[in-house]
């Protein structure tokens, strides 16, 4: 059974916790409290299997504190990540600014492809959903760009994360054939 581990990385109140727990259908949380460190959430999707050989899939989605007293641990828990998904919010013009050192430091560090990679712009409840003014410079916009919003259309946000997950199980999964094969031949 394959086991993916994905990080969920932004500035603080983005809405990481909030998106984390809705996409592995955790516990909901009602009060902002930033999050210490990282929160780990372990969780199956039926959805997503390896493959199509219909195996079982495992995920570690590791919910990381966005202050930057946190920045000594990042080295902690990037490592052996499979995938990285930046979470901020729309709404926050400084938000769109740190993304470049949330992506240089999680994506571009660790050799990560893009394809590893998900920006979700996030819009709080009542925040409006302006999806169509938001620009991205080089290189964020070759990343894919997924905007959220859980009170208007949360079925949008959990499609493109299972599509997303389904991306990474695939990537794992042939670089393991490819290994396999290196070991026979």
């Amino acid at each position: 059974m394959l086991k993916a581990k994905i990080l969920f990385v932004g500035p603080c109140e983005s809405g990481k916790t909030v998106l984390a727990n809705f996409l592995t259908e955790s516990s909901d949380i009602t009060e902002y409290s930033p999050t210490q460190g990282v929160r780990i959430l372990e969780f199956e999707n039926p959805h997503v299997t390896s493959n199509n050989k219909g195996t079982g899939c495992e995920f570690e989605l590791w919910d990381c504190g966005g202050d930057a007293k946190f920045e000594s641990c990042w080295p902690a828990l990037m490592k052996d990540a499979h995938g990285v998904v930046i979470v901020f919010n729309a709404d926050i013009p400084s938000h769109r600014k740190e993304m470049e050192m949330w992506y240089s430091c999680f994506v571009q560090q660790q050799s990560l492809q893009d394809t590893q990679c998900m920006l979700i712009a996030h819009h709080k409840p009542g925040s409006g959903d302006d999806k169509g003014s938001l620009s991205l410079s080089p290189p964020l916009n070759k990343l894919k760009l997924v905007h959220s919003n859980l009170e208007d259309d949360p079925e949008e946000i959990r499609m493109e994360f299972i599509k997303y997950l389904k991306s990474i199980i695939n990537s794992m999964s042939e670089s393991r054939d490819r290994e396999e094969m290196s070991i026979m031949t």
